[in-house]
């Protein structure tokens, strides 16, 4: 399957069904929480990565392994610590004394999905380094630079409850992030089945696709058509941040620009060529709040970032027109 232009109704079924096969075979490992999983498979497919914030034992880990199952990638986990070095994510240069050179040997962030845990308990300099490789797809090493093949999706974790001893995440790092979400703990029916399947082996799925049919659904979603009409609505949206009175620092450009291709993806996993504004509006707390700061007194009165996105979302005025036109 090829693409020239835009994104055509034949292409964008083709997505939805790659889309609903990742997400159903996901699911057999991450049960009751299909939302998440969509949006994450939609991030990967934008080009994106993702901030989980959750307590221990949600299934953080679980997701990353079932993404990269599912697409017959690879995938490796790095527990952040204090003494995490740079160089212990992303790769050291060793001298061979047999060969008499100098050889590369790549750190866990060369995989397809890469789970960063905790990520705030390492090192603003350790942190960096994986930030650095995210905004990049590379890594350079005394001078040699070695390219991260594609697919790549970084999926970082943080914990909201201990915080002693961490390092909080700058916001110019947290708008490295396309979207910021959680995984939370499963409904009542949902845990049922976990429990009920306790004695079936989840740990290794079968993959539905290939890296490679992942790569061309990633370069056909970026064809899916944004009107006017909607690019305009996510300006006013990042605008309507800036100048909300409970913030600080509103939305970045980036932040703008990770709407647009999310929605585009997202587009696309529905089965559509064009975005709509439902689009926009389903995704614009998960890619957007994590990118506000608050004023100290807006948060001392209890006002949360995801508030502030809510009464956004209901000022801004949503475009009439079809936006496939």
């Amino acid at each position: 399957m090829t693409a020239s232009g835009a994104l055509s109704t034949e292409q964008a079924a083709w997505i939805h069904g790659v889309q609903r096969a990742v997400v159903d075979n996901m699911e057999q490992a991450i049960h009751g929480k299909r939302r998440v999983l969509q949006l994450v498979f939609a991030t990967a497919l934008a080009g994106g990565h993702v901030l989980l914030e959750d307590v221990p034992g949600t299934g953080k880990t679980a997701l990353a392994r079932a993404l990269a199952q599912s697409v017959e990638g690879t995938d490796s986990r790095i527990q952040f610590t204090p003494d995490l070095l740079p160089g212990d994510v992303t790769g050291i240069t060793v001298f061979d004394q047999s060969a008499n050179v100098f050889e590369f040997h790549p750190g866990p962030i060369f995989a397809n999905v890469v789970l960063a845990d905790e990520i705030n308990r390492a090192s603003p300099k350790t942190q960096s380094a994986l930030l650095e490789v995210m905004a990049e797809r590379q890594v350079t090493v005394d001078g040699t630079t070695h390219r991260i093949d594609a697919p790549f999706l970084v999926i970082a974790t943080q914990n909201p409850v201990e915080q002693a001893g961490t390092y909080r995440l700058p916001e110019a790092q947290l708008d490295r992030f396309m979207i910021k979400t959680s995984i939370g703990y499963p409904d009542g029916a949902a845990m049922m089945r976990i429990l009920q399947g306790l004695n079936r082996d989840q740990d290794d799925l079968n993959p539905v696709i290939s890296t490679a049919n992942l790569v061309e659904a990633a370069a056909l979603a970026r064809q899916a058509y944004v009107s006017p009409l909607i690019s305009d609505y996510i300006m006013r949206i990042v605008d309507a941040t800036r100048a909300a009175t409970e913030v600080r620092l509103g939305s970045s450009v980036r932040g703008a620009v990770a709407l647009s291709r999310l929605a585009m993806a997202w587009a696309a996993c529905q089965g559509r060529a064009y975005v709509l504004p439902e689009d926009v509006r389903e995704l614009a707390v998960a890619v957007l709040a994590h990118r506000l700061v608050l004023e100290p007194e807006a948060e001392f009165d209890g006002v949360s970032a995801v508030d502030v996105i809510g009464q956004v979302l209901m000022d801004v005025p949503v475009p009439e027109e079809n936006p496939a036109e």
